[in-house]
Formats: C-alpha cells, structure tokens, sequence
C-alpha cells in the first residue's frame, strides 16, 4: 500500500486483524504534512474504526472525542453582540453534515501508527509500478527499494502518484479556492462568552462580510489519562500537550492568500471582526496554522478491476468530510479483500465490487445518470 493517511492505517489495521500480510509506504515522515487538526467523524468513519481496530484503539479515539454535534449553528452580529441565529439539522442531506464528533487529527493518526511499527515504511518515495503476467504488482522507489504484492492499494491523497499512472485520465482541479485553518487554546477565548454560545456545535459565523467556521474540541477524557487506561503502547509525545482548542477556518482563494506568512493573512482577514473572533485567531497557534487548496475530482466513467485499486482522496475528493469517506473506503476495501482471501470471491471480482460500492458512495449522481 502506498499512503499512511486515515485511509491507508485505517486498512492496515482491517487486514493485519485478518492475518493479511501488508506493508505500508510513506512518502513523508511519521508527522505527516498539514491537514488541518481536527475532524468531524461520522458514523462512516466511526463504524470504520471499529469495524478494522483494535479494541483498545478504538476505545482511546472514542474517550478523546468531543461532544455529540447534532446541528449547525448560524451566528451572525445583532445590535453589537454575536448571536446564534439560527441552527440546522446535521441530517447529511444536500451535501450537509451528518452527526457526529469532533476528534484532534494529529492524535487520531497517532493511534492508527500505534503497533504498526513493523508495517509502515516512512521516506519511501512511490515511483512505478508494473503489473506482472503471474497477477502479482511489482513497485519501486525513489531511494531504489522495490517490492512485490498481489495487490497494490493507493491510499495517497490528492497528490496521488498511483492514481497519475494507473488513472491517468483522472485529473485533480483546482477550484481556486483555498481554507486557512487553525486552532487557539479554549482557555483564550474562555471568557469571551463564544464557548457558552456555541457548545460543541459545529458553527457558520456570517460577520461584517466575513464567513468563519468555528468548532470547539472538549475531550471527553484528557488524552493523558485515556492513554493510562486505554493504549500505553501510544507515544506519550502524542498525547503530552494537548488541551481543549477552537478549531477555526476562513475561506480565501489563491489570489487573496498571496504570499504573506499564512497566520498573518488569517489575522488581515479578521481584522474587521468583533473582539471574540478577532482574539480566536490572534491567540491561535501559529505551527499549525495552515493553508489547504480546496480541488474536485469530476467522477470518472468506471474502470475494468485490476490488482491495483485507489482510496480516500487519491480518487474522491470531499473537503470537511474526506476523512470519513477514506475510512469507509478501507472498511469496504478491506471486507471485501478478507473475502478472496478466504477464497470466497476471485480476487479480481472482490476489487471490482469494492469500486463499485466506493463509487455508488462516493459519485452517487453521477453513478444514478450512467444507470438511466
């Protein structure tokens, strides 16, 4: 497999849980590049991750996540002070999201690193591949390791460099638009009044011409104690300073993002904003504070099974909710390998009809249009 995002360790899990041997490769190091530090988990990526972990990994996302979000709230600027003003059903209907909770990104990856030591590969470089007359796959990369597999699985991202050469008329575009997302300690803004007003409820601020996504992350249970009781084998360097946060996000696009150090450009965007919005932003932490381009991918006509296949972001894209879909892509990937390993499908039938469900969930217009 190539690829150590959600998706990739999420299916690494599901299949070493079923005694299938896999090996996972990463460009990048073990910290990953700049996603963003919190995600929205639904009941895909929730049954995902009971479906494919470890008890005891499950047990710490899900003592580390925050409070149920059930509706999205509407704040807005009334007579000088910020008021919810409206709230609407987390229903997932029309592309809004479905229930669920907030999780810290960065500690959710760690857990799915936890115990696969001996699995993943990182500073691998994917180059090529080559499917061979036996059935097999073989791959090389760029330091000059190779490796053969009977099935070779990109799992990433949008950069895929599996899906440049498997797919290659599948391209990613550039929408323009781009997300600066941070996060600000909650004990910043703790006496602003903005925790009381929101919860743990995902929020639209629409202010003086701005619009700011907000969402506060409370464990449930600190992360130092879920560690103790729930996964010791976790590093205690990802767990060590963690806190309660505001995650943050503004909408720009490339022509306004320029060239400006990208908290800075955030702090130029707040500038007009009401105090508790302006402070959100001004006490965040810098680090972390990134800039992500916003592309699609139009839904490509299907394709013929092969022993190489493609998850997650390497084929849909699906921004505040990619996450999800990449691990619901491994769960179904993962079943349905289990099944040919057991020899209870061919393996290529068994890849096929996880495409076909990845696309059914993923391009379910453009999957309803190609069936009329």
């Amino acid at each position: 497999m190539v690829g150590a995002g959600l998706g990739g360790l999420t299916l690494a899990h599901g299949l070493r849980r079923a005694g299938i041997d896999v090996v996972v490769y990463e460009r990048d190091g073990a910290l990953g590049r700049p996603q963003g530090v919190s995600l929205h988990v639904d009941d895909r990526g929730a049954s995902a991750l009971r479906a494919c972990l470890p008890p005891a990994h499950v047990a710490m996302v899900e003592t580390t996540m925050g409070g149920p979000r059930e509706q999205t709230l509407a704040l807005s600027e009334m007579d000088g002070e910020l008021t919810v003003t409206g709230a609407r059903s987390s229903d997932g209907i029309a592309g809004r999201a479905r229930p669920g909770r907030q999780v810290h990104r960065p500690l959710l990856r760690a857990v799915l690193l936890t115990e696969l030591d001996d699995v993943v590969r990182f500073g691998a470089e994917f180059t090529r591949f080559e499917q061979r007359a036996d059935g097999t796959v073989r791959v090389w990369f760029a330091d000059g390791r190779t490796d053969t597999a009977d099935v070779l699985v990109g799992a990433d991202g949008i950069g895929s460099a599996v899906r440049r050469l498997y797919l290659p008329d599948v391209h990613v575009v550039d929408t323009g638009r781009r997300m600066i997302m941070g996060a600000t300690p909650l004990r910043a803004v703790a006496d602003t009044g903005l925790p009381g007003l929101i919860g743990d409820n995902p929020t639209s601020a629409h202010v003086r011409g701005t619009t700011m996504a907000l969402g506060i992350l409370r464990f449930t249970q600190p992360p130092v104690a879920a560690r103790r009781q729930w996964l010791p084998a976790l590093h205690r360097s990802a767990v060590a300073e963690i806190e309660d946060y505001v995650m943050w996000a503004l909408p720009t696009t490339q022509e306004q993002l320029g060239s400006a150090a990208v908290w800075h450009r955030a702090k130029e965007l707040t500038v007009d904003l009401p105090p508790a919005l302006r402070l959100v932003v001004a006490e965040a932490w810098q680090d972390v504070t990134a800039a992500l381009r916003i592309g699609m991918i139009p839904p490509p006509p299907a394709w013929p099974a092969s022993p190489v296949t493609v998850i997650g972001d390497a084929i849909h894209l699906a921004p505040g909710f990619g996450g999800n879909l990449a691990m619901q892509d491994a769960r179904h990937l993962c079943e349905a390998l289990v099944e040919a390993d057991r020899a209870r499908l061919d393996l290529l039938d068994a890849i096929g009809a996880y495409e076909d469900t990845m696309r059914r969930s993923s391009f379910p217009s453009a999957v309803a249009k190609a069936s009329t």
